[in-house]
Protein backbone atom coordinates (compact mmCIF):
# COMPACT_ATOMS: atom_id res chain seq x y z
CA UNK A 1 0.00 0.00 0.00
CA UNK A 2 1.39 3.43 -1.15
CA UNK A 3 1.92 5.73 1.93
CA UNK A 4 1.62 9.15 0.34
CA UNK A 5 2.65 12.18 2.43
CA UNK A 6 2.48 15.83 1.78
CA UNK A 7 5.53 18.07 2.83
CA UNK A 8 6.59 21.59 2.70
CA UNK A 9 10.07 22.94 2.67
CA UNK A 10 12.07 25.79 2.05
CA UNK A 11 14.66 25.95 -0.38
CA UNK A 12 16.92 28.19 -1.58
CA UNK A 13 18.57 28.40 -4.99
CA UNK A 14 21.13 30.36 -6.62
CA UNK A 15 20.41 31.87 -9.93
CA UNK A 16 22.74 31.22 -12.84
CA UNK A 17 23.93 34.95 -12.32
CA UNK A 18 24.68 34.88 -8.78
CA UNK A 19 26.72 31.71 -10.12
CA UNK A 20 28.56 33.84 -12.36
CA UNK A 21 29.58 36.18 -9.60
CA UNK A 22 30.22 33.82 -7.04
CA UNK A 23 33.59 32.59 -9.12
CA UNK A 24 34.24 35.60 -10.83
CA UNK A 25 34.56 36.94 -6.69
CA UNK A 26 36.95 33.86 -6.02
CA UNK A 27 39.22 34.90 -9.22
CA UNK A 28 42.34 36.82 -8.53
CA UNK A 29 43.55 40.09 -10.96
CA UNK A 30 45.28 37.69 -13.63
CA UNK A 31 42.83 35.12 -13.62
CA UNK A 32 40.16 37.80 -13.63
CA UNK A 33 41.84 39.21 -17.35
CA UNK A 34 42.02 35.16 -18.44
CA UNK A 35 38.05 34.83 -17.91
CA UNK A 36 37.41 38.07 -19.25
CA UNK A 37 39.36 37.35 -22.23
CA UNK A 38 37.79 33.94 -22.77
CA UNK A 39 34.70 35.94 -22.15
CA UNK A 40 35.31 38.49 -25.15
CA UNK A 41 36.21 35.57 -27.37
CA UNK A 42 32.93 33.29 -26.87
CA UNK A 43 30.56 36.42 -26.60
CA UNK A 44 30.05 38.27 -29.66
CA UNK A 45 28.24 40.94 -28.41
CA UNK A 46 30.21 41.66 -25.16
CA UNK A 47 33.41 44.30 -26.74
CA UNK A 48 36.09 46.49 -24.56
CA UNK A 49 35.46 49.97 -23.96
CA UNK A 50 33.48 52.35 -22.26
CA UNK A 51 29.37 52.84 -23.03
CA UNK A 52 28.64 55.73 -25.30
CA UNK A 53 27.78 58.22 -22.49
CA UNK A 54 30.47 57.03 -20.26
CA UNK A 55 32.97 57.60 -23.25
CA UNK A 56 31.61 60.69 -23.90
CA UNK A 57 32.11 61.96 -20.28
CA UNK A 58 35.67 60.59 -20.19
CA UNK A 59 36.43 62.26 -23.62
CA UNK A 60 34.82 66.09 -22.24
CA UNK A 61 37.05 65.41 -18.61
CA UNK A 62 40.43 65.06 -20.94
CA UNK A 63 39.26 68.13 -23.12
CA UNK A 64 38.56 70.21 -19.48
CA UNK A 65 41.93 68.88 -18.39
CA UNK A 66 43.74 70.24 -21.87
CA UNK A 67 42.26 73.37 -22.09
CA UNK A 68 43.04 74.09 -18.24
CA UNK A 69 46.97 72.70 -18.95
CA UNK A 70 46.97 75.04 -22.09
CA UNK A 71 45.38 78.17 -20.24
CA UNK A 72 48.30 77.25 -17.54
CA UNK A 73 51.03 77.12 -19.88
CA UNK A 74 49.87 80.33 -21.83
CA UNK A 75 50.05 82.27 -18.30
CA UNK A 76 53.81 80.98 -17.48
CA UNK A 77 54.67 81.97 -20.24
CA UNK A 78 53.48 85.08 -20.94
CA UNK A 79 54.67 86.19 -17.53
CA UNK A 80 58.19 84.56 -18.09
CA UNK A 81 58.60 87.12 -21.45
CA UNK A 82 57.54 90.07 -19.25
CA UNK A 83 59.99 89.22 -17.13
CA UNK A 84 62.77 88.82 -19.88
CA UNK A 85 65.07 92.16 -20.25
CA UNK A 86 65.64 92.89 -24.02
CA UNK A 87 69.40 93.81 -23.64
CA UNK A 88 69.66 90.18 -22.23
CA UNK A 89 68.66 88.68 -25.41
CA UNK A 90 71.57 85.94 -27.20
CA UNK A 91 73.42 87.10 -30.43
CA UNK A 92 72.39 84.23 -32.50
CA UNK A 93 73.83 85.36 -35.24
CA UNK A 94 77.56 85.47 -34.01
CA UNK A 95 76.69 82.02 -32.24
CA UNK A 96 76.12 80.00 -35.29
CA UNK A 97 79.23 81.81 -37.27
CA UNK A 98 80.83 80.65 -34.45
CA UNK A 99 82.38 76.84 -35.20
CA UNK A 100 83.75 76.26 -32.20
CA UNK A 101 80.75 77.63 -30.23
CA UNK A 102 78.47 75.65 -32.12
CA UNK A 103 80.21 71.77 -31.59
CA UNK A 104 80.24 72.77 -27.71
CA UNK A 105 77.07 73.48 -27.55
CA UNK A 106 75.79 70.43 -29.35
CA UNK A 107 78.68 68.21 -27.00
CA UNK A 108 76.76 69.94 -24.00
CA UNK A 109 73.08 69.46 -24.83
CA UNK A 110 74.10 65.99 -25.92
CA UNK A 111 75.71 65.24 -22.40
CA UNK A 112 72.72 66.84 -20.53
CA UNK A 113 70.33 64.76 -22.19
CA UNK A 114 72.28 61.48 -21.85
CA UNK A 115 72.73 62.00 -17.85
CA UNK A 116 68.75 62.87 -17.87
CA UNK A 117 68.25 59.94 -19.95
CA UNK A 118 66.81 56.93 -18.27
CA UNK A 119 69.18 53.97 -18.78
CA UNK A 120 67.41 50.70 -19.76
CA UNK A 121 67.19 47.70 -17.65
CA UNK A 122 68.83 44.72 -18.84
CA UNK A 123 67.44 42.27 -20.46
CA UNK A 124 66.74 39.27 -17.50
CA UNK A 125 65.02 35.94 -18.55
CA UNK A 126 62.70 35.19 -15.51
CA UNK A 127 62.28 31.54 -14.03
CA UNK A 128 58.67 31.47 -15.51
CA UNK A 129 60.55 32.51 -19.01
CA UNK A 130 62.93 29.35 -18.34
CA UNK A 131 60.48 26.79 -17.47
CA UNK A 132 58.34 27.62 -20.58
CA UNK A 133 61.01 27.56 -23.16
CA UNK A 134 61.96 24.03 -21.74
CA UNK A 135 58.60 22.78 -21.92
CA UNK A 136 58.71 23.52 -25.50
CA UNK A 137 60.96 20.93 -26.38
CA UNK A 138 58.46 18.32 -23.83
CA UNK A 139 56.84 17.03 -27.11
CA UNK A 140 53.08 18.14 -25.35
CA UNK A 141 49.95 18.22 -26.66
CA UNK A 142 47.74 21.10 -26.21
CA UNK A 143 46.15 20.17 -23.14
CA UNK A 144 49.32 18.60 -21.55
CA UNK A 145 50.94 22.27 -22.22
CA UNK A 146 48.35 23.86 -20.87
CA UNK A 147 48.37 21.96 -17.50
CA UNK A 148 52.65 22.72 -17.47
CA UNK A 149 51.63 26.71 -18.13
CA UNK A 150 49.06 26.43 -15.41
CA UNK A 151 51.50 24.38 -12.75
CA UNK A 152 54.38 27.54 -13.69
CA UNK A 153 52.17 30.16 -12.92
CA UNK A 154 51.22 28.45 -9.49
CA UNK A 155 54.98 27.61 -8.57
CA UNK A 156 55.42 30.03 -5.03
CA UNK A 157 58.94 32.28 -4.35
CA UNK A 158 60.71 28.97 -3.56
CA UNK A 159 60.18 27.06 -6.33
CA UNK A 160 57.32 24.91 -4.66
CA UNK A 161 54.45 24.36 -5.83
CA UNK A 162 52.06 24.48 -2.52
CA UNK A 163 48.80 24.81 -4.42
CA UNK A 164 46.54 21.70 -4.42
CA UNK A 165 46.39 20.21 -8.08
CA UNK A 166 42.72 20.50 -7.76
CA UNK A 167 42.35 23.87 -7.76
CA UNK A 168 44.44 23.79 -11.13
CA UNK A 169 41.82 21.46 -12.02
CA UNK A 170 39.62 23.78 -11.43
CA UNK A 171 41.27 27.11 -12.79
CA UNK A 172 41.56 25.22 -16.10
CA UNK A 173 37.56 23.94 -16.58
CA UNK A 174 36.65 27.27 -15.55
CA UNK A 175 38.54 29.79 -17.45
CA UNK A 176 39.38 27.52 -20.63
CA UNK A 177 36.41 24.83 -20.67
CA UNK A 178 38.87 22.02 -21.24
CA UNK A 179 38.33 18.81 -18.86
CA UNK A 180 40.98 16.75 -17.26
CA UNK A 181 41.77 14.73 -14.36
CA UNK A 182 44.42 14.36 -11.51
CA UNK A 183 46.12 12.31 -13.48
CA UNK A 184 46.75 14.19 -16.19
CA UNK A 185 48.07 16.87 -14.33
CA UNK A 186 50.65 14.79 -11.93
CA UNK A 187 51.82 13.32 -15.08
CA UNK A 188 52.49 16.75 -16.46
CA UNK A 189 53.98 17.33 -13.08
CA UNK A 190 56.65 14.95 -12.87
CA UNK A 191 57.92 16.08 -16.62
CA UNK A 192 58.13 19.72 -15.09
CA UNK A 193 59.85 18.82 -11.93
CA UNK A 194 63.00 17.23 -13.94
CA UNK A 195 63.21 20.43 -15.92
CA UNK A 196 66.08 22.77 -14.85
CA UNK A 197 66.18 23.71 -12.32
CA UNK A 198 65.76 19.56 -10.80
CA UNK A 199 62.96 19.68 -8.14
CA UNK A 200 61.07 22.85 -8.76
CA UNK A 201 57.28 22.76 -8.04
CA UNK A 202 57.37 19.70 -5.78
CA UNK A 203 54.74 20.00 -3.28
CA UNK A 204 57.34 19.23 -0.06
CA UNK A 205 60.53 18.98 1.04
CA UNK A 206 60.39 15.34 0.44
CA UNK A 207 59.35 15.51 -2.92
CA UNK A 208 62.03 18.08 -4.07
CA UNK A 209 65.14 16.10 -2.23
CA UNK A 210 63.65 12.30 -4.00
CA UNK A 211 62.99 14.38 -7.79
CA UNK A 212 66.47 15.45 -7.43
CA UNK A 213 68.35 12.06 -6.19
CA UNK A 214 66.65 10.08 -8.83
CA UNK A 215 67.93 12.29 -11.30
CA UNK A 216 71.44 11.68 -10.19
CA UNK A 217 73.88 9.12 -11.60
CA UNK A 218 72.15 5.42 -10.24
CA UNK A 219 75.96 4.99 -9.55
CA UNK A 220 76.49 8.12 -7.17
CA UNK A 221 77.99 6.65 -3.90
CA UNK A 222 74.83 6.99 -1.17
CA UNK A 223 72.00 7.86 -3.81
CA UNK A 224 70.28 4.51 -3.21
CA UNK A 225 70.59 4.58 0.47
CA UNK A 226 69.26 8.91 0.33
CA UNK A 227 66.44 7.24 -1.52
CA UNK A 228 64.98 4.79 0.48
CA UNK A 229 65.90 7.01 3.75
CA UNK A 230 63.49 9.37 2.61
CA UNK A 231 60.62 6.58 1.17
CA UNK A 232 60.89 4.63 4.53
CA UNK A 233 62.34 6.61 7.39
CA UNK A 234 61.68 10.46 6.18
CA UNK A 235 60.30 11.24 10.02
CA UNK A 236 63.42 10.21 11.25
CA UNK A 237 65.22 11.49 9.07
CA UNK A 238 63.64 15.20 10.13
CA UNK A 239 64.11 14.13 13.80
CA UNK A 240 67.83 13.33 13.41
CA UNK A 241 66.88 10.23 14.50
CA UNK A 242 70.20 8.46 13.55
CA UNK A 243 69.69 4.73 15.00
CA UNK A 244 66.27 4.27 13.67
CA UNK A 245 67.48 5.30 10.21
CA UNK A 246 70.90 2.83 10.60
CA UNK A 247 68.43 0.42 11.57
CA UNK A 248 65.75 0.75 8.80
CA UNK A 249 68.09 0.90 6.39
CA UNK A 250 70.29 -1.53 7.97
CA UNK A 251 73.01 0.39 7.04
CA UNK A 252 76.25 1.57 9.18
CA UNK A 253 77.89 4.95 10.06
CA UNK A 254 80.28 5.40 7.49
CA UNK A 255 77.57 4.76 4.82
CA UNK A 256 75.13 7.31 6.98
CA UNK A 257 77.10 9.94 7.21
CA UNK A 258 77.39 9.72 3.22
CA UNK A 259 74.06 9.78 3.00
CA UNK A 260 73.61 13.09 4.94
CA UNK A 261 76.87 14.45 2.91
CA UNK A 262 74.61 13.46 -0.01
CA UNK A 263 71.06 14.89 0.65
CA UNK A 264 73.29 18.33 1.69
CA UNK A 265 74.25 18.86 -1.17
CA UNK A 266 71.16 19.16 -2.52
CA UNK A 267 69.13 22.37 -2.77
CA UNK A 268 65.82 22.54 -0.87
CA UNK A 269 64.82 25.62 -2.31
CA UNK A 270 65.32 25.60 -6.63
CA UNK A 271 63.92 28.44 -7.07
CA UNK A 272 64.73 30.84 -4.58
CA UNK A 273 66.32 33.93 -5.74
CA UNK A 274 64.80 33.53 -8.96
CA UNK A 275 60.77 33.92 -8.14
CA UNK A 276 59.63 36.85 -7.42
CA UNK A 277 56.01 38.28 -6.60
CA UNK A 278 56.22 39.68 -10.03
CA UNK A 279 57.84 36.86 -12.26
CA UNK A 280 55.47 34.38 -10.49
CA UNK A 281 52.60 36.22 -11.86
CA UNK A 282 51.60 37.36 -8.12
CA UNK A 283 49.66 40.59 -8.77
CA UNK A 284 48.51 42.83 -5.83
CA UNK A 285 44.52 42.70 -6.47
CA UNK A 286 44.70 45.78 -4.11
CA UNK A 287 46.88 49.11 -3.43
CA UNK A 288 46.30 51.16 0.28
CA UNK A 289 48.94 54.58 0.40
CA UNK A 290 48.27 56.53 3.47
CA UNK A 291 48.51 59.99 1.95
CA UNK A 292 47.82 63.13 3.80
CA UNK A 293 46.48 61.57 6.83
CA UNK A 294 44.29 59.29 4.71
CA UNK A 295 44.09 55.78 2.99
CA UNK A 296 43.45 55.71 -0.37
CA UNK A 297 42.60 52.17 -1.76
CA UNK A 298 42.54 50.88 -5.37
CA UNK A 299 41.23 48.22 -6.97
CA UNK A 300 44.01 46.52 -9.34
CA UNK A 301 42.38 46.04 -12.71
CA UNK A 302 45.35 45.06 -14.05
CA UNK A 303 44.86 44.33 -17.98
CA UNK A 304 41.13 43.73 -17.40
CA UNK A 305 39.77 46.10 -19.79
CA UNK A 306 36.20 48.29 -19.10
CA UNK A 307 33.46 45.94 -21.09
CA UNK A 308 30.12 47.14 -22.74
CA UNK A 309 27.50 45.68 -25.20
CA UNK A 310 28.29 45.80 -28.77
CA UNK A 311 26.32 49.15 -30.52
CA UNK A 312 26.00 47.12 -33.98
CA UNK A 313 24.55 44.14 -32.67
CA UNK A 314 22.57 45.29 -30.20
CA UNK A 315 20.71 47.68 -33.30
CA UNK A 316 20.77 44.53 -35.44
CA UNK A 317 18.63 42.72 -32.23
CA UNK A 318 15.87 45.59 -31.83
CA UNK A 319 15.55 45.61 -35.74
CA UNK A 320 14.92 42.10 -36.06
CA UNK A 321 12.55 42.99 -33.02
CA UNK A 322 10.84 45.80 -34.68
CA UNK A 323 10.40 43.64 -37.81
CA UNK A 324 8.72 40.73 -35.85
CA UNK A 325 6.05 43.71 -34.32
CA UNK A 326 5.22 44.98 -37.27
CA UNK A 327 4.71 41.22 -38.77
CA UNK A 328 6.85 41.70 -41.34
CA UNK A 329 7.53 38.12 -42.82
CA UNK A 330 11.34 36.85 -41.97
CA UNK A 331 13.39 33.43 -42.30
CA UNK A 332 14.06 30.71 -40.11
CA UNK A 333 17.56 31.96 -40.34
CA UNK A 334 16.43 35.57 -38.90
CA UNK A 335 14.56 33.49 -36.22
CA UNK A 336 17.48 31.65 -34.72
CA UNK A 337 19.60 34.78 -35.45
CA UNK A 338 17.48 36.59 -33.07
CA UNK A 339 16.76 34.20 -30.68
CA UNK A 340 21.27 33.68 -30.59
CA UNK A 341 21.40 37.70 -29.69
CA UNK A 342 18.65 37.38 -27.24
CA UNK A 343 20.82 34.61 -25.33
CA UNK A 344 24.02 36.03 -25.81
CA UNK A 345 22.79 39.85 -24.93
CA UNK A 346 21.37 38.39 -21.78
CA UNK A 347 25.01 36.31 -21.17
CA UNK A 348 26.69 39.92 -22.11
CA UNK A 349 24.88 41.91 -19.02
CA UNK A 350 24.96 39.17 -16.33
CA UNK A 351 28.90 39.23 -16.99
CA UNK A 352 29.19 42.97 -16.85
CA UNK A 353 26.92 43.67 -13.85
CA UNK A 354 28.99 40.42 -12.59
CA UNK A 355 32.37 42.40 -13.03
CA UNK A 356 31.04 45.42 -11.76
CA UNK A 357 29.83 43.49 -8.34
CA UNK A 358 32.39 42.08 -7.78
CA UNK A 359 34.34 45.13 -7.72
CA UNK A 360 32.45 46.90 -5.82
CA UNK A 361 31.86 43.75 -2.78
CA UNK A 362 35.97 43.84 -3.30
CA UNK A 363 36.40 47.40 -2.49
CA UNK A 364 33.89 46.73 0.04
CA UNK A 365 35.98 44.17 1.94
CA UNK A 366 39.25 45.78 1.62
CA UNK A 367 37.99 49.13 2.81
CA UNK A 368 36.73 47.26 6.08
CA UNK A 369 39.73 45.42 6.81
CA UNK A 370 41.85 49.02 6.73
CA UNK A 371 39.83 49.90 8.61
CA UNK A 372 40.25 47.43 11.71
CA UNK A 373 44.11 47.43 10.87
CA UNK A 374 44.32 51.41 10.56
CA UNK A 375 47.45 50.70 12.55
CA UNK A 376 49.13 48.52 10.81
CA UNK A 377 48.71 50.03 7.14
CA UNK A 378 49.82 53.40 9.11
CA UNK A 379 53.20 51.98 10.76
CA UNK A 380 53.75 48.23 9.45
CA UNK A 381 54.41 45.13 11.44
CA UNK A 382 54.08 44.75 14.75
CA UNK A 383 50.52 46.78 14.61
CA UNK A 384 48.35 44.08 13.72
CA UNK A 385 44.74 43.42 15.79
CA UNK A 386 42.87 40.54 16.13
CA UNK A 387 40.57 40.18 13.63
CA UNK A 388 38.77 37.12 12.32
CA UNK A 389 35.90 37.21 8.85
CA UNK A 390 33.22 37.74 11.17
CA UNK A 391 34.54 41.33 11.82
CA UNK A 392 34.18 41.80 8.29
CA UNK A 393 30.97 40.31 7.64
CA UNK A 394 29.43 42.49 10.15
CA UNK A 395 30.95 45.88 9.03
CA UNK A 396 29.66 45.35 5.32
CA UNK A 397 26.59 43.72 6.31
CA UNK A 398 27.19 40.62 3.96
CA UNK A 399 27.69 36.72 4.71
CA UNK A 400 30.91 35.33 5.91
CA UNK A 401 31.36 33.16 2.76
CA UNK A 402 31.56 35.92 0.70
CA UNK A 403 34.40 37.46 2.81
CA UNK A 404 35.87 34.47 2.76
CA UNK A 405 35.93 34.50 -1.65
CA UNK A 406 37.34 37.58 -1.32
CA UNK A 407 39.90 37.08 1.10
CA UNK A 408 40.90 33.57 -0.20
CA UNK A 409 44.38 33.90 -3.01
CA UNK A 410 43.97 37.67 -3.12
CA UNK A 411 47.27 39.81 -2.30
CA UNK A 412 47.48 43.71 -1.00
CA UNK A 413 50.32 46.03 -1.85
CA UNK A 414 50.88 48.69 0.82
CA UNK A 415 53.62 50.79 1.85
CA UNK A 416 55.12 47.78 3.87
CA UNK A 417 55.96 45.25 0.93
CA UNK A 418 52.58 42.61 -0.37
CA UNK A 419 50.87 40.44 1.78
CA UNK A 420 48.40 38.47 1.45
CA UNK A 421 44.42 39.21 2.81
CA UNK A 422 44.59 35.72 5.08
CA UNK A 423 47.61 37.29 6.97
CA UNK A 424 45.49 40.31 8.21
CA UNK A 425 43.11 37.47 9.85
CA UNK A 426 44.31 36.12 13.42
CA UNK A 427 42.95 35.23 16.58
CA UNK A 428 43.48 37.46 19.77
CA UNK A 429 45.56 37.57 23.22
CA UNK A 430 45.61 39.80 26.24
CA UNK A 431 48.43 41.22 28.10
CA UNK A 432 48.74 41.88 31.24
CA UNK A 433 47.33 45.38 30.45
CA UNK A 434 44.50 44.08 28.97
CA UNK A 435 45.24 44.94 25.60
CA UNK A 436 44.08 42.45 22.33
CA UNK A 437 47.29 41.30 20.36
CA UNK A 438 47.18 38.88 17.72
CA UNK A 439 48.57 35.51 18.23
CA UNK A 440 50.48 36.22 14.47
CA UNK A 441 52.78 39.09 16.82
CA UNK A 442 52.93 36.32 19.49
CA UNK A 443 54.45 34.20 16.59
CA UNK A 444 56.73 36.99 15.75
CA UNK A 445 58.01 36.78 19.20
CA UNK A 446 58.37 33.51 19.72
CA UNK A 447 60.19 33.13 16.45
CA UNK A 448 62.44 36.09 17.55
CA UNK A 449 63.49 34.82 20.57
CA UNK A 450 64.09 31.32 19.13
CA UNK A 451 66.58 33.21 16.38
CA UNK A 452 69.01 34.09 18.87
CA UNK A 453 68.88 31.72 21.35
CA UNK A 454 72.30 29.70 22.29
CA UNK A 455 72.10 26.64 19.67
CA UNK A 456 74.66 24.51 22.11
CA UNK A 457 71.35 25.09 24.65
CA UNK A 458 68.16 25.82 22.81
CA UNK A 459 65.10 27.02 24.91
CA UNK A 460 62.70 24.77 26.33
CA UNK A 461 59.29 25.33 25.56
CA UNK A 462 58.35 26.27 29.16
CA UNK A 463 61.30 28.58 29.27
CA UNK A 464 59.84 30.37 26.11
CA UNK A 465 56.83 30.62 28.14
CA UNK A 466 58.70 32.31 31.21
CA UNK A 467 60.12 34.52 28.64
CA UNK A 468 57.01 35.69 27.38
CA UNK A 469 55.18 36.29 30.61
CA UNK A 470 58.49 38.40 31.70
CA UNK A 471 57.25 40.78 28.47
CA UNK A 472 53.33 40.66 29.36
CA UNK A 473 52.14 37.99 27.59
CA UNK A 474 50.39 35.20 29.70
CA UNK A 475 50.81 32.07 27.48
CA UNK A 476 50.45 28.44 28.51
CA UNK A 477 53.71 26.28 27.61
CA UNK A 478 51.08 24.30 25.45
CA UNK A 479 49.88 27.36 23.47
CA UNK A 480 54.00 27.84 22.76
CA UNK A 481 54.28 24.31 21.46
CA UNK A 482 51.45 25.06 19.10
CA UNK A 483 52.30 28.32 18.19
CA UNK A 484 56.15 26.90 17.84
CA UNK A 485 54.43 23.72 15.27
CA UNK A 486 52.84 26.01 13.37
CA UNK A 487 55.88 27.90 12.48
CA UNK A 488 57.53 25.26 11.70
CA UNK A 489 60.20 25.20 14.55
CA UNK A 490 61.46 21.83 15.65
CA UNK A 491 61.59 20.74 19.60
CA UNK A 492 64.33 21.98 21.25
CA UNK A 493 66.67 19.37 21.61
CA UNK A 494 66.05 19.01 17.62
CA UNK A 495 67.42 22.69 17.17
CA UNK A 496 70.91 21.46 19.27
CA UNK A 497 73.47 21.75 16.19
CA UNK A 498 74.92 17.77 15.75
CA UNK A 499 78.01 17.15 14.11
CA UNK A 500 78.01 13.57 12.78
CA UNK A 501 81.47 11.77 13.13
Amino acid sequence: MLNLQQRQSLQQKLSPQQIQYIKLLQLPTLALEQRIKAELEENPLLEEGLDEEEQAAEEQQEEDDRTTEAEAEAAEASEKESEEDPEDEYNWEEFLNSEEDLYGYKARVDNEEEEQRELPMPARETMAEHLRQQVQFLDLNDTDQLIADQIIGSIDEDGYLRRPLESIIDDIVFNYGVMVEESDVEAVLVRVQMLDPVGIASRDLRECLLVQLVAMDSELPGRDNAISMLEKAYKAFTMKHFEQIKKKLHIENEQLKEVFDLVQRLNPKPGEGEFTAAQNYITPDYTVKYVDGNFVISLNQGNAPELRISKNYRDMLQTLSDDKKSGKPGSSVDSETRSFLKNKLESARWFINSINQRRNTMLKVMNAIVEIQTEFFRLGEGNLKPMILKDIAEIIHMDISTVSRVVNGKYVQTEFGVYELKYFFSEGLSTDSGEEVSNKEVKAIIEAIISEEDKQKPLSDQRIATMLDEKGFQIARRTVTKYREQLGIPVARMRKEIVLS
